[in-house]
């Protein structure tokens, strides 16, 4: 694909791929989670840089699809009922980044949802704490899950704090209110940061 660098504005080809079998080539698997498969160098400027573009990954083993689109509903024509009747998580993803973690998250075999809360409670246990403010943070991000723990990582700058979360506390969380957090597969929802702070607000309006 022909590209133009941000850098130097000379025009560049690059290498891109509109689909991703994580099982079929091992290697793109990595280099989708490690976010490598997005990095790019300009061989006018040589400056580095990374670029997004659509992308379609599926994982037939942890039986997840994800679609890292900007767009607010990817053209699958009806291809989700079959997905959904074999297993299969749809999600999209706006950005690299979650793309990436969301990977880590399947992979780890858990719940987004749960995930999504436990970075939020985690947001704030920081600020009740005061261990600082919410322009401080520049990232709120999912790291593992051992033995039931979610470890979190909250990034301010270039220091980081990390908090670890019991998974069974964030699923007896949910439980009190399955209605708030039901999502629906058919949908290709996109399950971040925004969504999970959309459910609270809307829950604070209704109140």
């Amino acid at each position: 694909m022909k590209y133009i660098c941000p850098y130097c504005r000379k025009e560049m080809e690059i290498e891109v791929f509109d689909k991703v079998n994580a099982q079929e080539d091992p290697d793109l698997q990595e280099r989708c989670a490690s976010g490598d498969l997005f990095k790019t160098s300009c061989p006018h400027c040589k400056q580095d840089f990374m670029v997004q573009y659509p992308l379609v990954y599926i994982d037939t083993v942890n039986k997840f699809i994800l679609w890292l689109s900007q767009d607010e509903h990817p053209e699958i024509g009806n291809l989700t009922r079959p997905l959904i009747q074999q297993g299969y998580r749809l999600r999209r993803c706006s950005t690299i980044r979650e793309f990436t973690e969301k990977i880590a998250i399947f992979e780890d075999g858990m719940d987004d949802v749960v995930v999504e809360l436990a970075k939020y409670d985690s947001f704030i246990e920081f600020i009740d704490n005061k261990k600082g403010t919410a322009e401080d943070i520049t990232s709120i991000e999912y790291q593992r899950t051992e033995n039931e723990v979610m470890k979190i990582n909250i990034r301010t700058g270039d220091q980081g704090m990390s908090f670890l979360i019991p998974v069974g506390m964030v699923e007896e969380e949910i439980a009190q209110n399955p209605e708030l957090y039901e999502i629906r597969d058919d949908e290709i929802p996109l399950i971040n940061s925004d969504w999970i702070l959309s459910l609270f607000e809307e829950s604070a309006g209704q109140a």
